[in-house]
């Protein structure tokens, strides 16, 4: 069986998904843009289970994917879906010195991945993990 395309140009795709998030965030450098990205990915995980987690994690883009599971302390408590301003706020605490994420992160960054991922199996996951998760990733314009 040939090497699936999505992992054979998955770097390529993950430059375009980091350029997009850039230019919707205003940010200016990709070392910015991976943090909050990073942010937002770690806090919708922090608000799922395992199960509904690995579920989420398979409608990603291949590198989208390995960022979302990096670094996943299985045994933090989960949280429950909250307001946006608490959620941006704990975005924002990743890396805290080096962290340039803007109040719209959430936003941008779901607007990013939007047009990064195949909308239908992503609506159709989200639409299963539990209550705020499509809140969490609705783009709002």
């Amino acid at each position: 069986m040939p090497i699936p395309m999505e992992i054979q140009h998955a770097s390529e795709e993950f430059e375009r998904f980091l350029a997009d998030a850039r230019d919707f965030s205003a940010l200016t450098t990709r070392n910015q843009t991976y943090t909050m990205v990073q942010g937002v990915l770690q806090v919708f995980r922090r608000r799922l289970s395992v199960e509904d987690a690995i579920r989420f994690a398979q409608v990603l883009p291949p590198v989208l994917r390995a960022i979302f599971v990096s670094d996943w302390k299985l045994d933090e408590p989960r949280l429950d879906f909250s307001d946006c301003a608490a959620m941006t706020r704990e975005a924002q605490s990743l890396r805290r010195d080096h962290n340039f994420a803007p109040d719209s992160c959430i936003r941008d960054v779901a607007m990013a991945l939007h047009k990064h991922v195949d909308r239908q199996a992503f609506s159709r996951v989200i639409g299963t993990l539990p209550k705020g998760a499509v809140e969490f990733w609705r783009v709002k314009l």
